[in-house]
């Protein structure tokens, strides 16, 4: 569609933006240069009068009105016909000197002016800028055409008319200039934009000027966005694979005792399938709300976020998991290194995530009563606080077995467990909910050792 058959494209827009910018500037700017030389030609004009007039009155002063005459007949030089010298009387008729007639001009003491004199061949084409000053019973007027001044704006102004249709036609050619590179760099965003709706989110839109301008700020957003749902969609895969791989073998067992519910006669049997089909249903919901928190999780908004003391957060998880370690014959022990000023958290997700560092540690990281302990292995857990110099670190040290260093980033992924816990029931998703809470709050998680045992450390920053 035309333009006129419709709405502008955003680059014709620009276009016409930019030459109607290009336009107005030097209008602006020929329009001051064309009052300048005008008001710099009248002020001197009038310079020139006001010395020439006290000059004259000067004359009458010391000689009177003879003396005063003879000056006047002689102030025309040859040739100048601009200029205006003569004594009138009080009806504005000329007396001596070069002057019209008769002046149609008011007849009294004024300063500078600029007018016609009169309305005659020669003096009605040309403004005249005088003055009039009382010597005695007459009147003396000097003054001078503007024709020189004419011609000199006439001639300004059509240098300036000029000077306005090349400004038209260079903002004409800005603005295609423009508008073609804006148009550019619009259609590389539309192309990825394009692509990724259509599925490819691997191509990115190329960065010319290194951050330097709007389109490659707008280039770097839009990358980083593309990078995240990349990222998700990846995650999602990944999600979507492992929980139809580790839900299988819950509903397969689920099947095989709700059949041998169904089919067993003895009432103990049957109570003892019932149960462990509960067994199974709770590992099956354990899992769901797990993938489910972890998605709402990376959904949080920070305008849920509120100022929350770390070392209050620790000492009430501290609380609440100080009885359950005691029951399992497990010393827990809470370390407060120092009590930093309140940081603004989420304060029910950090509690979730802690929460569950301190329940990994309570089922892998100490030995099993009746194993065999390793050398330095003990059933004990410190929950530390601690300040770093990029933010506030909590921890969770243990003395079990640990993880090794090449196995710590699978440990980490959604699903992702190990062969030493899949004897274990759990989902796999206990430190994915973590790195995710960390990552929400802008900072990380981090797995390192304990030398024996594990550190896992949620660094939040500061």
């Amino acid at each position: 569609m035309t333009p006129w058959g419709g709405r502008l494209s955003v680059t014709a827009r620009i276009a016409l933006l930019a030459i109607a910018l290009a336009l107005l500037s030097n209008l602006a700017l020929i329009g001051f240069l064309w009052k300048q030389t005008h008001d710099v030609a009248i002020a001197a004009t009038r310079r020139e009068m006001v010395e020439q007039s006290d000059a004259l009155i000067a004359l009458w002063r010391e000689g009177g009105l003879p003396r005063l005459s003879q000056a006047v007949r002689n102030a025309q030089p040859p040739g100048d016909t601009s200029l205006v010298v003569a004594i009138v009387d009080e009806e504005g008729r000329r007396l001596i000197g070069y002057a019209p007639p008769r002046l149609e001009v008011p007849i009294a003491a004024r300063a500078f002016r600029v007018g016609y004199l009169a309305d005659l061949p020669g003096w009605r084409e040309h403004e005249a800028g005088y003055i009039l000053r009382p010597v005695g019973r007459v009147w003396l007027l000097t003054g001078r055409k503007l024709d020189v001044i004419e011609a000199e704006q006439t001639a300004i102004e059509r240098a300036l008319a000029l000077a306005v249709v090349m400004s038209l036609a260079l903002g004409i050619v800005a603005g295609l200039v423009l508008a073609r590179y804006v148009a550019t760099r619009l259609d590389r965003i539309a192309a990825v934009i394009d692509e990724a709706g259509e599925g490819n989110l691997s191509r990115r839109v190329p960065m010319e000027a290194r951050g330097a301008d709007a389109f490659d700020r707008l280039a770097a957003r839009l990358n980083a966005m593309l990078e995240r749902i990349e990222g998700l969609m990846s995650e999602l895969r990944v999600v979507t694979d492992s929980l139809a791989h580790d839900l299988r073998s819950p509903l397969a067992r689920l099947r095989t005792k709700t059949e041998q519910a169904v089919l067993v006669s003895d009432p103990a049997q049957r109570d003892s399938a019932l149960g462990g089909l509960l067994v199974e249903t709770d590992l099956v919901m354990r899992m769901l709300t797990m993938v489910i928190e972890i998605s709402r999780s990376e959904s949080v908004s920070r305008d849920r976020f509120t100022l929350v003391e770390p070392a209050d957060l620790v000492e009430e998880v501290a609380e609440l998991y100080q009885p359950v370690a005691e029951d399992a014959g497990i010393r827990f022990d809470v370390a407060i290194d120092d009590r930093p000023p309140p940081l603004s958290l989420h304060r029910e997700l950090v509690s979730q995530a802690l929460a569950n560092l301190v329940d990994n540690a309570l089922k892998h990281g100490v030995p099993k009563q009746g194993v065999p302990k390793q050398a330095g292995a003990k059933r004990e857990i410190v929950l530390r606080l601690r300040r770093l110099p990029d933010g506030v670190a909590i921890q969770v040290e243990d003395r079990g077995p640990g993880i090794a260093a090449h196995d710590r980033a699978q440990a980490m992924k959604r699903f992702g467990r190990l062969d030493s816990a899949r004897s274990t029931p759990g989902a796999g998703l206990g430190l994915a909910l973590i790195d995710t809470v960390a990552r929400l709050h802008g900072g990380r998680f981090e797995l390192a050792d304990n030398a024996p045992g594990l550190v896992a450390r949620l660094v939040l920053p500061g």
